[in-house]
């Protein structure tokens, strides 16, 4: 996999009446002012502790208080905030620039160590730093390779000078500030190595302390500074899914000191993204659907796609346009067919990933619908096989252009039934479509399908869509849909220019930015439905465009 990646405040008086409309522009010479948005909850003066140099919001993913007293913030795609002081009035922006820099602007864990500031990132490794934060020393794919490179959320955590990283292939652990690193995986007895939490706690005086993960299967522990490993009773049931509780935390979690701006932070984490409300027609689920396929990955593995790379996404400009959606799981996790059909490819695709196509027995109108399985380990389909939904195919890998473990899913719609479903060169083949609106979604949620046109009706391309939040995969989160650019198409039967899969069902203010406008829709999402909605700018196309009159 390539590596993947809040709007608080006081919003104009005059906008809060219109409520859908924010010019963003600025006069030349003129100093912007990003506008900023209520939460329910919070008075402005305390909601906005944080910059937020997009005025979109910032989205917060880490927050440690070091033992001097500053508080650094680790953001998707803006990099780390520091406030010295730890009263937020002034802040440093640390973002990736150079090879003195950090690695990378996704930055989801933050940890101290005597002399030394730690953090993780979602796809890129991690590093150091011991000068407070002016230069680091990273490990990234030049130093760990294809491995180790996505960092669990908040997954750092130090215990005297021994710091322990918990990441998508296991845990690894370093006595000598990152000069030599003891790995730990299912080898040495974890039950999975696909890790999504991390706790280490103190210990007695002589004694190593309990290193506590959480992994797709329960919470395992270790008492001997981890060399052997069982699950840890009093948390090995429940949903995996859920994040560590308080009481799993380390104690020297900056969190827990109380400190108000940490407080604020956290509050802000908890009010992320909440618009104003818009007023005018809310988008209501429609009719139309062809959920006609069941998930890759069984709900007892991790069903849920990356949300920091899912089908046209760029990552916020970093990445290739995106082809398919990927699903993290260890190496081994059985891969199934999405659908009933006929394996018309099974082999070594483009740059050595085992692949397998199926041609499914369902067609749209006259179109073949196939499905194509990348990166696995193994194979265990041939071509000319019949296949049922739910047989298993493969197993999880990372064949080909992949970092760590996953299943890339492409769906693609075709003319004929001859068509080659697996390009060994192309690296965009022809008629591929939105998964997330193919794939049945997870249980309770439901699509959104979505245009962004403007004022001539144009596609606005590569348009980052905001408002959705999203509670899982909290290790590969969701911040915003990107509108598709020139290698995504849109689903012959939605028309789309982005479409969120798994929205959990609700309400929700949708905001996008076109020709210098700031453009909100109200939409609702029901369980198994698709909603479309449509965004224009105000004074252009249907009613409700540009929200109440």
């Amino acid at each position: 996999m390539s590596p993947a990646r809040l709007c608080l405040g006081l919003l104009l008086c005059a906008a809060c009446s219109q409520g859908t409309v924010i010019r963003v522009g600025t006069p030349p010479g003129a100093e912007r002012t990003p506008p900023t948005f209520p939460t329910r909850e919070e008075a402005p003066a305390a909601a906005a502790p944080l910059p937020d140099s997009s005025g979109w919001g910032t989205h917060v993913l880490a927050v440690a208080q070091a033992p001097e007293g500053a508080v650094w913030v680790g953001t998707y795609g803006q990099g780390i905030y520091v406030s010295r002081d730890g009263s937020g009035r002034a802040w440093e922006n640390l973002r990736s620039r150079d090879s003195t820099s950090i690695s990378w602007d996704f930055v989801n864990a933050i940890a101290f160590a005597p002399g030394e500031v730690w953090y993780g990132t979602i796809g890129n490794g991690w590093g150091v730093s011991r000068d407070g934060g002016r230069t680091w020393r990273n490990w990234t794919f030049d130093q760990l390779g294809p491995r180790w490179q996505y960092v669990a959320p908040e997954g750092i955590a130090t215990a005297g000078d021994t710091v322990y990283i918990a990441t998508a292939d296991g845990l690894r652990i370093t006595h000598d500030r990152g000069e030599t690193y003891r790995d730990v995986t299912a080898t040495e007895g974890l039950t999975s190595p696909y890790l999504i939490g991390l706790a280490v706690e103190d210990a007695a005086a002589g004694r190593p302390p309990r290193i506590r993960v959480r992994h797709l299967r329960g919470v395992s522990e270790s008492s001997d500074g981890g060399r052997t490993w069982g699950l840890a009773k009093e948390a090995s049931g429940g949903d995996w899914q859920e994040p560590f509780g308080a009481a799993d935390r380390a104690p020297s979690d900056g969190r827990a000191t109380g400190a108000p701006l940490l407080a604020r932070i956290e509050s802000q984490r908890r009010a992320f993204r909440t618009y104003a409300n818009p007023g005018g027609a809310t988008a209501e689920p429609g009719d139309l659907e062809h959920f006609w396929f069941r998930r890759p990955i069984d709900a007892s593995d991790n069903p849920h796609l990356d949300q920091t790379y899912t089908y046209g996404s760029t990552m916020g400009g970093n990445f290739q346009q995106h082809q398919g959606v990927e699903l993290n799981n260890p190496a081994g996790t059985p891969v199934h067919a999405i659908g009933d059909g006929i394996v018309i490819f099974a082999g070594t695709a483009e740059a050595g990933a085992n692949a397998v196509a199926i041609r499914h027995d369902r067609r749209l109108a006259s179109s073949h619908v196939f499905s194509t399985y990348y990166h696995n380990a193994d194979l265990t389909v041939r071509a000319g096989q019949r296949v049922r939904a739910g047989d298993v195919i493969g197993h999880v890998g990372s064949t080909g252009r992949a970092t760590n473990d996953h299943l890339h899913l492409e769906i693609r719609t075709l003319p004929t039934p001859d068509s080659a479903a697996v390009d060994m060169v192309f690296r965009y083949p022809r008629g591929t479509r939105n998964p997330q609106l193919w794939i049945a979604p997870l249980p309770g949620t439901g699509a959104i399908a979505g245009t962004v046109r403007d004022a001539r009706g144009r596609r606005v391309r590569g348009a980052r869509v905001y408002g959705v939040t999203k509670p899982l995969p909290r290790e590969t989160p969701f911040s915003f849909a990107e509108t598709y650019e020139d290698r995504a198409h849109p689903d012959p039967v939605f028309g789309e220019d982005f479409a969120i899969g798994d929205v959990p069902a609700g309400e929700y203010v949708l905001g996008v930015e076109i020709e210098g406008v700031r453009v909100f829709r109200k939409v609702r999402v029901d369980p198994g439905r698709v909603t479309q909605v449509e965004f224009r700018p105000p004074g252009v196309g249907t009613a409700g465009d540009a929200g109440p009159s």
